[in-house]
């Protein structure tokens, strides 16, 4: 089997463990059209009691399908590598000829197919529900969407870098960070109401970039072709680092011999 066969052999194992068991179907789309429904509401809360003229959908739910967007394609590579964690599957899958590179290419396939799931269950709720789409966007919801792809692929990668250098109880330190990192990114304000050491912060975030540009276009204005450009230029930086280190760590446990102790009861 070749590179491209082995990649996809990643993938094809995901698709036979949600066959195998529909219950993990109903994560893919669950929350998501739970927090499309319920943010959708608030913001229909939000105009009747404003009254200004000014819709918060666009704004607000519109966030909210960004922001998923991006923890979706994170959770798509982790849970991806965590089924190897819980079924103790590292030995079989890296004594056969896959390499890293493959392994890796094969997390963020599955991430490709299992977010297009939440995407398209976000975009026809909010546009069934509440009359949003992405194309109330214009051009600029390709950037958008490509910054928090590449971002979340990286927050992914440095994911399962850290559970595979301390062990399977760390999953639990991976799942809050979208929401660690919420208030930096600026998802639901502008960045001018963060103090200065947390402006700090968000200068190295990629989807701070995106949200500043997405309220622009919300209010009538352009997205910010140069913000957009920082934002994917730190969303390569984030996944170069991520891949450098989480193949650092794999190198590491293969010489200390931790990979071959590795299960998940470790």
């Amino acid at each position: 089997m070749k590179g491209p066969g082995r990649v996809g052999a990643i993938l094809l194992r995901q698709l036979y463990l949600l066959r195998g068991n529909p219950a993990r179907l109903i994560p893919l789309f669950a929350w998501v059209a739970i927090d499309v429904v319920l943010w959708g509401f608030i913001t229909r809360y939000l105009d009747a009691v404003a009254g200004s003229g000014f819709s918060f959908v666009p704004v607000l739910l519109g966030a909210v399908l960004f922001w998923d967007f991006f923890g979706r394609v994170m959770q798509g590579v982790t849970m991806a590598f965590f089924e190897d964690v819980w079924s103790r599957n590292f030995l079989n899958v890296f004594s056969s000829p896959l390499t890293l590179g493959e392994y890796l290419a094969g997390l963020v396939l599955s991430s490709v197919a299992t977010s297009a799931v939440g995407v398209l269950v976000m975009v026809s709720v909010a546009r069934a529900a509440f009359g949003l789409s992405f194309a109330a966007y214009g051009p600029a919801v390709a950037g958008f969407l490509g910054v928090l792809f590449l971002f979340g692929i990286a927050l992914g990668v440095l994911g399962c870098a850290i559970v595979l250098r301390l062990g399977p109880s760390a999953e639990w330190l991976i799942w809050p960070i979208p929401a660690v990192l919420s208030p930096f990114a600026g998802v639901f304000y502008p960045l001018a109401t963060l103090p200065a050491w947390m402006r700090a912060v968000s200068r190295a975030l990629p989807p701070a970039y995106v949200f500043e540009s997405l309220r622009a276009v919300a209010a009538g204005g352009r997205a910010s072709g140069r913000a957009l450009a920082t934002g994917a230029g730190l969303s390569l930086l984030w996944l170069l680092a991520a891949a450098w280190l989480f193949a650092a760590v794999y190198r590491a446990a293969v010489r200390s011999g931790h990979l071959a102790r590795y299960s998940a009861e470790s």
